[in-house]
């Protein structure tokens, strides 16, 4: 399927890696990680929490996403051979509520808000999570809402968290745009019914998957000028 403009009532933003920058835990890391790749540690963080997540939903088992966090952390700092305390710990983990904004988010939610977009957040976040990404990055004038896997207690990409979003939304679910950078994401969005935009803020590879993004954009502002917002 390709992207369609005209059907695009409402666009979802996933939050952590496409409206925030989770590569920033690299900096609280470097201060623990000795002579290993801070950046290299935060992906393994990153990916053993989505793996923990893709897992609880296979097994029936939920717990939140910082929750997963938790664990994905120390998980990632035994595997290197850092051995810190709890409080060491949860210091790090903490910057997940003060991550910083990709600099084309507030300007190009913008254009979309006052084009007319509706623009909420879609995320495997928790609630908590979610209110102060909002408060710290200073998007609460720009999004509506936010749909968070607590609700239903299930994690992208499974389609249940997209059409509850849906639901929830009250637009229906082929009328919007998912946007997100995980790999993982836009399929589980596309799969669901959404057009999927694949923003592509590492420039990687996307998955081995027959079904492509419905649109690949580079930034915000790309996507606000497919719809002529």
């Amino acid at each position: 399927m390709s992207f369609d403009p005209d059907a695009v009532e409402t666009i979802a933003f996933d939050s952590y890696g496409t409206l925030v920058d989770v590569s920033a835990v690299a900096d609280p890391l470097s201060e623990h990680v000795d002579e290993h790749d801070p950046e290299l540690v935060a992906n393994l963080w990153r990916e053993r929490s989505l793996s923990y997540a893709m897992v609880g939903n296979a097994i029936g088992e939920y717990d939140s996403f910082y929750e997963m966090n938790r664990h994905a952390l120390r998980y990632a700092l035994e595997t290197i051979g850092v051995d810190i305390g709890a409080d060491e710990r949860e210091e790090i983990l903490s910057t997940y509520h003060d991550l910083p904004v990709f600099d084309d988010v507030h300007d190009g939610i913008e254009r979309l808000r006052d084009a007319g977009y509706d623009c909420y957040i879609v995320s495997n976040g928790s609630e908590d999570m979610l209110e102060s990404l909002l408060e710290e990055a200073d998007l609460g004038d720009l999004i509506r809402d936010t749909v968070s896997a607590d609700e239903i207690q299930q994690f992208k990409p499974q389609p249940e968290l997209y059409r509850h979003a849906a639901d929830e939304i009250g637009t229906p679910i082929s009328e919007i745009a998912f946007v997100a950078a995980g790999w993982w994401d836009v399929p589980g969005g596309s799969n669901a019914g959404m057009q999927g935009v694949w923003i592509d803020r590492q420039d990687t590879l996307w998955g081995p998957y027959e079904m492509d993004p419905d649109l690949t954009v580079e930034s915000v502002h790309e996507l606000a000028d497919t719809l002529d917002a």
